[in-house]
């Protein structure tokens, strides 16, 4: 069996960033998903877009393409990486009530996008909380988990199970 090795603690022990400059650029990309529970009247106020701070979904969806390009500014050791398509997507599910989000991002790079799509999922999450907390504080944010992943030397990574399944 092979031993897991973390890349980004050098021999010493001390964090660093990893050197990629001697990969080779590949397409790469990368689907994260999470979910928001939340009361059934804030998903019908959400659907019905008249939330006291405006479009839900499209405000939530410019927090996640924004929070992809701010991913290295936010995760230490994360490589800023010039993006080439970044989408958010909203699965409402009506029992029980929630929105699914899925945020894919790619580039044609030496590293890949698993942090942007993760933080792009994530910050989409909370833009939804932050818009809908004044009438249902009991949201609740879960299942934040990289989905798919392609290209690279490690090939390509689906997730056999839902992030939401027991």
């Amino acid at each position: 069996m092979k031993k897991a090795i973390l890349t980004h603690i050098n021999q010493q022990g001390h964090a660093h960033m990893v050197d990629v400059g001697m990969k080779p650029e590949t397409r790469r990309l990368a689907k994260a998903q999470g979910l928001i529970r939340m009361k059934s009247a804030t998903l019908t106020m959400v659907i019905a877009g008249n939330a006291k701070k405006g479009d839900v979904l499209g405000t939530a969806r410019i927090a996640g393409i924004q929070a992809t390009k701010r991913a290295s500014d936010l995760i230490p050791l994360c490589h800023p990486i010039s993006l080439t398509s970044v989408t958010v997507d909203f699965h409402i599910i009506r029992k029980p009530a929630s929105v699914l989000v899925t945020c894919s991002a790619e580039t044609i790079g030496r590293t890949g996008v698993e942090m942007e799509a993760l933080t792009g999922a994530s910050v989409a999450l909370l833009a939804i909380y932050d818009m809908c907390k004044s009438v249902d504080r009991e949201m609740r944010i879960e299942g934040i988990a990289l989905t798919e992943k392609l290209g690279g030397k490690s090939g390509h990574f689906l997730r056999s199970k839902s992030p939401f399944s027991k």
